[in-house]
């Protein structure tokens, strides 16, 4: 039988990240791959606590029953509070609506504000699932340079900022690249926003995950008024709970709260229950931030060294102050997609950065992962990449001396 899919369904494409996270499944696979928090920093203990004391409450049949669409009152409530506090910006509960999973926040600010053909600026790499959000809704990307230092507010022109929908950013530890927005930047950004009236999307998951615990001010902090801000307990919680939440003007969270009611009614009311058991008792992130940071520094720092030890010179990656990705540039002649195939073969996997582009501008780099991955693979998995580079290496330098 044909199947008469709407044209926004016919134009959809599978994640590449899922794609490939398929094959990483196997277990001899050295996987850089997934972005995904470590299992060991996972809150079990508290986890388990929390979901006893909510299913032995009176409250119980709240935790099991519809809910809100804006969500559970008392985790939007200490979600403000703690913004508030964090950031030294006065947050309302009122301002702040619980979503599953800050993907799905993406979605709704798509349905919201991207009419076919909109303007959409997007930093240069930027996060594949935000694309793919977007994408639905037929935007034109215009996509912002970037350099080590986060996206270039400078090379952002009145015109189009005046003329774009919004900007969606990471400022902090960026998936694909790691980097972080310098502070400076942020201020430059800020005032050309307020200038132009441009809307500032700040996906912020990997903000608390600085290696030396020091954070810089949000875009909303700076510029609340101009800026949707999108947050995540997927890696200080679990990303199981399919949990997040925005926080922006009251104007903006009525329309996003009717955009909700029509996709899922609300956030699963169980698992907000158990999440704010968690977050509410013994300044819980206060404690266990740190260790998530302790874990996840050590793992870079062995990859880093690892890097440096096998890979050939001509490769080129940053140095990440905090956060779970490194971005790896190659010399301009090898195709990484073509690398992965190859390295698939070798059983370890990593995502290839074309697929992090809005016009797929670049070919000759790749996303490495390291926090769910043991040392001593990761070394290994290193050294088989470097390997499987160099050799490409002296192939194309013996083809360029035989021409």
């Amino acid at each position: 039988m044909h199947q008469k899919f709407s044209h926004r369904a016919q134009v959809l494409k599978s994640s590449a990240i899922r794609e490939i996270l398929k094959v990483t499944e196997q277990p001899d696979i050295i996987s850089f791959a997934g972005g995904l928090p470590a299992p060991d920093a996972f809150p079990l203990t508290e986890i388990k606590t929390a979901t006893d004391t909510v299913l032995q409450s009176k409250d119980i049949y709240g935790a099991l029953q519809y809910g809100p669409t804006e969500g559970y009152a008392p985790l939007r409530q200490w979600i403000a509070d703690y913004l508030s506090a964090r950031d030294q910006t006065a947050v309302k509960p009122a301002q702040v609506l619980i979503v599953t999973g800050s993907q799905q926040a993406l979605d709704l600010i798509g349905k919201m504000l991207i009419d076919s053909d909109d303007k959409v600026l997007v930093e240069t790499p930027t996060y594949l699932g935000a694309l793919q959000a977007f994408n639905q809704y037929a935007p034109e990307y215009i996509a912002i340079e970037s350099d080590s230092d986060g996206l270039k507010p400078e090379t952002i022109s009145d015109d189009v900022a005046a003329e774009a929908k919004f900007l969606y950013t990471i400022p902090n530890f960026q998936n694909p690249t790691g980097r972080r927005l310098t502070e400076s930047r942020r201020q430059t950004l800020v005032a050309k926003a307020k200038h132009n009236h441009l809307i500032l999307v700040e996906d912020d998951p990997y903000g608390d995950l600085d290696y030396q615990g020091h954070r810089l001010p949000c875009l909303y902090s700076l510029a609340p008024e101009n800026t949707i801000y999108l947050g995540s307990f997927s890696k200080i919680l679990t990303p199981g709970l399919r949990l997040g939440f925005i926080v922006a003007s009251e104007q903006f969270i009525s329309k996003l709260v009717q955009l909700k009611q029509a996709a899922d009614l609300h956030t699963p009311s169980l698992t907000q229950y158990i999440a704010y058991q968690v977050l509410s008792k013994n300044n819980f992130l206060t404690h266990h931030i740190p260790k998530i940071r302790e874990i996840y520094a050590k793992r870079c720092q062995y990859m880093l060294d690892s890097l440096k030890r096998y890979m050939p010179r001509q490769v080129h990656w940053n140095q990440p102050e905090g956060g779970m990705f490194i971005w790896v540039e190659l010399p301009e002649n090898i195709n990484a997609t073509e690398l992965l195939s190859d390295a698939i073969s070798q059983k370890v996997a990593f995502v290839p950065g074309e697929t992090f582009y809005a016009h797929a501008e670049k070919t000759n780099c790749f996303r490495l992962a390291f926090v769910t991955v043991p040392e001593e693979k990761i070394e290994r998995g290193i050294k088989i990449l470097a390997e499987m580079i160099n050799h490409r290496i002296h192939h194309l330098q013996e083809k360029t001396v035989m021409m």
